[in-house]
């Protein structure tokens, strides 16, 4: 689908220094983007000032292209969520290397809300064999994981906040947590369904 001029926007990366993103960039220029974001970082690195930028930058309307969905997140999960936080944006999205993936169509909406549903059963299977892990390190006496962002009361208090038509961002403000924290929480078929609704 084409978009207005100026409407297009595009994130490069490579993993390091040594690498060039001249190929990515051309073919995202090629492909109507006016703006480049260009990343040297591993796509599990956490320091990503360039994606960050680019999140910082993008505006309802905007649409997000990438040459391969790798460019965003190496796993369903995260990819998952990063799409659901644009479509909370009012921003969409395409792949290059996958045309299926156009979040600015019905079809590939529809898509995208089968690619969020897989992500939430990994998670979900992430979920189960994490709780059977640590259940074996306790029962062999040692304690294990990590502090949650999200307390039960957040997670209440995340889901009180949305029916009262609270968008991400201010849910992710109020409760002092990440936007990525707020999706997993609510879950992304919740925020794509949504979208889907606001498009239509």
């Amino acid at each position: 689908m084409s978009q207005p001029p100026g409407n297009v926007i595009g994130y490069a990366r490579v993993s390091t220094k040594d690498q060039s993103v001249i190929s990515q960039v051309d073919a995202l220029v090629g492909a109507g983007a006016v703006k480049v974001f260009q990343e040297h970082a591993s796509g599990v690195s956490q320091a990503r000032p360039r994606w960050q930028a680019c999140l910082d930058h993008l505006q309802p309307g905007n649409v997000l292209v990438v040459t391969d969905l790798t460019r965003l997140g190496r796993s369903t999960a995260d990819l998952s969520s990063i799409v659901a936080i644009l479509g909370e944006m009012g921003v969409g999205f395409r792949s290059l290397a996958e045309p299926w993936l156009d979040t600015t169509t019905a079809h590939g909406q529809l898509i995208f809300n089968m690619f969020a549903a897989l992500a939430e059963y990994e998670r979900s299977r992430l979920s189960e064999r994490t709780r059977a892990g640590l259940a074996a390190a306790r029962a062999r006496g040692r304690k294990g994981g990590r502090p949650r962002a999200m307390t039960p009361a957040k997670e209440e208090a995340a889901h009180h906040l949305r029916t009262q038509e609270k968008t991400l961002q201010e849910i992710a403000a109020a409760l002092d947590v990440s936007l990525s924290t707020v999706v997993r929480t609510l879950g992304p078929r919740t925020m794509t369904s949504e979208t889907v609704g606001e498009r239509q």
